[in-house]
């Protein structure tokens, strides 16, 4: 809002300072700076608001150390972080923009979800939530939003250095967006770039390099390759939302754990995004160069400060847990992030905690059962999953595991970014 107002204000009357709004560094730093301030003071009054109403966390008895000094632990905070997050998004961000509309979308989208969820178990006192089935049809919702957004929005483009001799588009589902235009490079050389429409994305550790989807459709079936690539690419993304926010939900099981490793991937995400959408940064790495992605920074700045701020009650011993309104909200943010940075072969590596954290889950489960069958009693790898029980019923006191977790996260997150070299 504050950049087309500022806009009028420069180009009608001249207003002294009014450019600054121009400057996606600067509204981006005032996004973080507000986000930080709303999750804060909210935070204080929403807590006091939830234990006025006795909105409090029912914790299961599982036999692990501090459970029962959870109870009745205000919960649902996730609202904190998603008015944090929305709220400098709307102030400073171009809100046509297609990458800021999507990932408005995502966040509300899934923190309904979620919110329903938790508003069944406190206020039905129904512990089980809502139905397993139902949040799946939420993530593949927004799944299809974002598939299909990416895949048709005539917005969505990238810039494709036109080279002498080779074509500028290499299959039919790809299409020009524009018209070639020139620019210098870092040496001084003027280059020939056109915009494309395309289902690609970038591949990790390879220079220049891109993984088609129209590549993937022709192999399967090359006759069918119009059809085939628009079904292929959404439903990849529908598997990376359903997974990664998923893999978000399990995480949040100790306090501080979800919101410390997210505001993590998110610092690393929001890298991507302010280098991809910068086309002297792009070509300098020689990376994918996205136009109008550079706008996303102010919603990562606004994710990141949200996160922050959230963490300063949720860290040990947690005053508020965000629930599934928050978990399920910050899993479709990263994974939908991910996808419009076109780093989606990176989430392995970006989302370890979370990939892990989901897998240990699924090894536990399958392994139970294929031992029952076999021995006609399961058993377990680890004591208790997801992984950070299992460290927890080791004697690790919650602080430590968290700890670790983030350091972990932090590890993954600089070895993301240092892709953008090692190619």
């Amino acid at each position: 809002m504050l950049y087309y107002l500022f806009t009028y204000l420069r180009e009608n009357f001249g207003l002294f300072g009014a450019g600054i709004f121009y400057y996606i560094t600067f509204r981006a730093s005032m996004a973080i700076i507000l986000s930080l301030a709303i999750s804060m003071l909210m935070g204080k009054s929403l807590i006091r608001y939830l234990q006025r109403k006795q909105i409090g966390e029912t914790v299961r008895d599982l036999g692990l150390a501090g459970e029962n000094s959870k109870k009745g632990t205000p919960t649902m905070g996730g609202l904190i972080i998603i008015s944090a997050i929305l709220i400098p998004t709307l102030i400073f961000a171009r809100i046509e923009n297609v990458y800021i509309i999507l990932m408005l979308v995502s966040t509300i989208w899934l923190g309904l979800v979620g919110f329903l969820d938790d508003y069944i178990k406190v206020f039905r006192k129904n512990k089980e939530g809502l139905a397993g089935k139902f949040k799946v049809m939420g993530q593949v919702g927004l799944g299809i939003i974002v598939g299909v957004t990416m895949y048709y929005n005539q917005n969505v483009v990238t810039s494709r250095e036109v080279v002498k001799g080779q074509p500028m588009v290499y299959n039919s589902t790809e299409e020009i967006a524009s018209e070639p235009f020139t620019r210098k490079d870092e040496t001084g050389a003027t280059r020939k770039y056109v915009r494309v429409r395309s289902a690609t994305t970038t591949i990790p550790f390879l220079k220049s390099h891109e993984l088609s989807y129209a590549g993937i459709a022709e192999w399967i079936s090359p006759g069918a390759i119009n059809i085939l690539t628009p079904i292929i690419y959404v439903l990849f993304v529908i598997f990376i939302i359903v997974a990664v926010s998923n893999g978000a939900n399990i995480t949040d099981g100790i306090d501080g754990l979800a919101t410390g490793v997210s505001g993590i991937i998110g610092v690393c995400l929001g890298v991507f995004a302010y280098v991809s959408g910068n086309y002297i940064f792009a070509d300098y790495l020689g990376i994918m160069h996205i136009p109008h992605l550079g706008e996303l920074s102010i919603f990562v700045g606004a994710f990141v400060g949200a996160c922050v701020g959230f963490l300063w009650y949720n860290a040990y011993p947690a005053q508020v847990f965000m629930g599934d309104t928050g978990s399920l909200a910050l899993g479709g943010i990263i994974a939908s992030l991910a996808i419009i940075v076109r780093k989606e072969l990176l989430i392995p590596i970006i989302c370890g905690i979370f990939l892990v954290e989901n897998l240990s889950v699924m090894v536990q489960v399958a392994y139970f059962k294929h031992t029952k069958r076999k021995y006609g009693e399961g058993r377990r790898i680890f004591l208790m999953s997801p992984l950070h029980h299992h460290y927890q019923k080791l004697g690790y006191h919650e602080s430590k595991i968290v700890t670790r977790f983030w350091i972990v996260g932090i590890i993954l997150s600089i070895l993301s970014i240092v892709t953008l070299k090692m190619r």
